[in-house]
């Protein structure tokens, strides 16, 4: 049966040296468009089933590297292939039907196309392509999938439960200030060896979600803390919040914008041990509408003070 050459950067539509960023989100963009859970037009599935595929080849490095390589030409090559299957792996939704919430799924059962499994082989089917033969075990391939956790819950870590759109549902053990791009290993659950061989792992890639609150720079928590004009210039003990709860800080007297304030140990926890720091970075805040009380005390200090912040500017 012929089989004819899938551009897959041309399915997700990204240019041939896109990122693996951008390749990425391309996938991430166009799954949610075509899951069938979320999209009943016709021909949504098997888009889908193609947007996955592509994502499967170019997000591997290795794959991508070999199909890069041999490109239109891939039957002059597929002799010298020694790329392990997918075993039956199809990308699938995130937890709750396909809402994509959580975890974005890049595992199941099912196939890709003819061409797929022409260029990198099948472990479906035993000792036909990809370098299978009787008898021949092999490990099956790793998975990915992708953890989404709030910065909260990065920093305490602990149980959580990741359930996938094909019913499988494990109990993870997040370690206190995971970071973003952390891989937690679950081993054994990845794709099905051939022929007897040990299965793959599943690794499960943290993803922390932007804090309307907080920055994180490392170890490190960044914030701001609103002070009044008269407790930046006369000093005050102001309120700020922390990821866990509040606490209290001591604004120095003469403090313009932008002066950080360190609150030791606020921060996130280490691997090791300890906890990184939180710095609040002072923000001097001005009333929209002044009483008439404050427009004279404002007008007093204007008369009194010979102070101007662009004399040597």
């Amino acid at each position: 049966m012929a089989v004819g050459f899938r551009d897959y950067y041309e399915t997700l539509g990204v240019p041939r040296d896109a990122s693996n960023e951008d390749i990425r989100r391309a996938y991430r963009r166009l799954a949610r468009e075509y899951h069938p859970d979320v999209n009943k037009d016709p021909g949504a599935e098997d888009r889908f089933k193609e947007v996955s595929e592509a994502h499967a080849v170019l997000s591997d490095a290795e794959k991508r590297a070999r199909y890069d390589r041999l490109g239109p030409n891939w039957r002059a090559g597929q002799d010298v292939s020694d790329a392990s299957g997918f075993g039956g792996f199809r990308p699938g939704g995130g937890a709750g039907g396909g809402g994509f919430d959580d975890v974005r799924v890049e595992f199941g059962e099912g196939g890709f196309s003819d061409f797929f499994d022409e260029l990198f082989g099948s472990a479906r089917r035993g000792g036909a392509g990809g370098g299978g033969r009787a008898g021949f075990t092999r490990r099956g391939g790793d998975h990915e999938a992708e953890l989404e956790l709030s910065l909260e819950e990065a920093a305490r870590g602990g149980r959580r439960t990741v359930a996938f759109a094909d019913g499988r549902e494990y109990e993870v053990n997040v370690p206190p200030g995971v970071r973003d791009g952390q891989r937690i290993r679950l081993a054994g659950e990845g794709g099905h060896g051939t022929n007897g061989g040990p299965s793959g792992d599943l690794y499960l890639r943290v993803r922390i979600r932007p804090h309307p609150r907080f920055r994180l720079e490392g170890d490190d928590l960044h914030t701001d803390v609103p002070v009044t004009p008269w407790e930046a210039a006369l000093g005050a003990t102001v309120g700020v919040r922390t990821l866990d709860g509040r606490a209290q800080v001591k604004v120095p007297a003469g403090s313009s914008c932008g002066r950080k304030l360190r609150l030791r140990g606020q921060g996130m926890p280490r691997p090791r041990g300890g906890q990184g720091d939180l710095y609040a970075e002072v923000r001097i805040m001005v009333p929209r509408t002044l009483t008439d009380a404050e427009r004279e005390a404002f007008e007093h200090l204007a008369e009194v003070s010979d102070y101007n912040p662009r004399r040597h500017r």
